[in-house]
């Protein structure tokens, strides 16, 4: 299936990553780097600009009384759940209608090319060069967890321009379909909204969502995938461009081979390094989702559970009344201050990341 992106390569943005394109063994990134760099720049005018101007108009008492850095991660709140929104509803548009991905064999799973999946793929990078910006740039404010999570992800979804693993670009894109869930309940909290019947059955989706995308299908994926390049770690792909001489006469492909093997060359194999780094980035990620999602559990629970709230009430009042007394106020602030974040935290310890 061709690239049904809207917008056709621009040539003056493809010859000039050409020649990063050709020492990086990308050969399809000319054709897609405009996809990357237009949904870059459309996330941040998203976050810079669209989501203060009508955070501003729909939640002016909430949004206005945030601070500096609490309204940038409102913002990349908003980012997170425009993108996953959009990037689900495409990939599984993609996964349903293009029938040479659909049909692909275990070679074409590693070395195959479609133009749709391939444009996922771009639009996920996309989002994952504008994501490791921001956390590289306010570390202090998402952590290492999210910085490492938007390194492994844009490192594994950039293979895909060797063409690497290009089919399974849809698959693992789906475990987004969690993330409006979270980023609803992010924003429940802070609208006051905390233990609200309407964040209860939201939460309850999300864990769903969560479980489900992530964890079982994920590491399912995972499974596959892994299973896929020990196939061909040793191996070469089978097609006509090296096929021997000889042999030409009687060899047999898929006719769909002539689109999706296109990029197919006599050098083409799976390096080593490469299979190593895109299982360990892979591993980073689901170990990411299953820290995540006790951590998530633990959050939902304390928002409904009677005695979390009453001990949080009991807690804030005995701070207000340390704050009055004077004398008392220095022993009681020192049994109510909470743990200091670290980087490895970010700002919000108790929430996972906007993913």
């Amino acid at each position: 299936m061709r690239d049904p992106f809207p917008i056709p390569p621009i040539p003056a943005l493809s010859k000039a990553v050409q020649p990063w394109a050709d020492y990086l063994h990308l050969p399809t990134l000319p054709l897609h780097i405009h996809e990357v760099v237009l949904m870059a720049a459309f996330y941040h005018v998203v976050g810079s600009v669209i989501s203060p101007i009508l955070s501003r108009r729909f939640f002016p008492t909430h949004y206005s009384a945030l601070s500096r850095s609490r309204k940038l991660n409102w913002d990349v709140h908003v980012v997170s759940l425009v993108q996953s929104t959009t990037i689900n509803a495409l990939a599984l548009w993609v996964m349903f209608v293009d029938d040479e991905r659909r049909n692909m064999d275990w070679q074409e799973r590693i070395w195959g090319y479609t133009g749709a999946a391939a444009m996922i793929q771009a639009l996920a990078a996309g989002y994952f060069l504008w994501d490791l910006i921001m956390t590289a740039t306010h570390i202090n404010i998402f952590g290492l967890g999210m910085l490492a999570h938007a390194v492994s992800a844009l490192l594994v979804y950039s293979f895909g321009f060797r063409p690497f693993v290009n089919y399974y670009s849809c698959n693992f894109i789906l475990w987004e379909l969690s993330s409006p869930f979270l980023n609803i309940h992010w924003f429940f909290d802070k609208l006051g909204m905390t233990g609200s019947r309407a964040q209860l059955y939201n939460g309850l989706m999300l864990i769903f969502t969560f479980f489900s995308c992530r964890l079982v299908w994920g590491t399912y994926q995972s499974f596959l995938v892994a299973r896929d390049l020990w196939t061909g770690l040793y191996s070469t792909p089978a097609v006509l461009a090296t096929t021997a001489p000889e042999d030409v006469l009687n060899a047999t492909f898929p006719s769909q081979y002539a689109n999706t093997m296109k990029f197919v060359s006599e050098s083409t194999n799976i390096p080593l390094w490469i299979a190593a780094i895109y299982i360990g980035a892979n591993l980073t990620l689901n170990s990411l989702n299953f820290y995540w999602f006790f951590k998530m559990i633990d959050a939902v629970r304390k928002r409904f559970d009677p005695k979390e709230k009453d001990a949080k009430v009991a807690g804030k009042a005995e701070q207000d009344q340390a704050v009055t007394t004077g004398a008392q106020a220095d022993s009681a602030g020192l049994k109510t201050r909470p743990r200091r974040g670290t980087l490895l935290d970010g700002e919000e310890a108790d929430e996972p990341p906007p993913i």
